[in-house]
């Protein structure tokens, strides 16, 4: 259920109510008793998770294999059937 936020055109008190999407709006601001209107925001913003959202999973497999070199650190390659990890050594 979304959160709506509502602004009293009496008083000027905004507050956010939890409500169904098939509720209707408020009719009665709970500080005053005038009539709130209903304010249209932006929504929440969303987050990536998962393989595929980072920048680093699009990459070529050489320069995986180069960062991996540079760094001396582990390279993870991903593939559809398994994932494998393979780790350098730094001389």
């Amino acid at each position: 259920m979304p959160t709506y936020q509502y602004k009293c055109t009496k008083c000027g008190h905004e507050f956010e109510e939890f409500q169904s999407m098939n509720d209707k709006p408020l009719e009665t601001c709970p500080k005053c008793g005038g009539k709130p209107e209903r304010i249209i925001s932006g929504g929440a913003g969303f987050l990536f998770k998962g393989s595929g959202f980072y920048i680093t999973d699009h990459r070529s497999k050489a320069y995986k294999e180069a960062a991996g070199n540079e760094t001396g650190g582990a390279v993870v390659e991903k593939s559809d059937k398994s994932k494998k990890e393979t780790t350098s050594s730094a001389a």
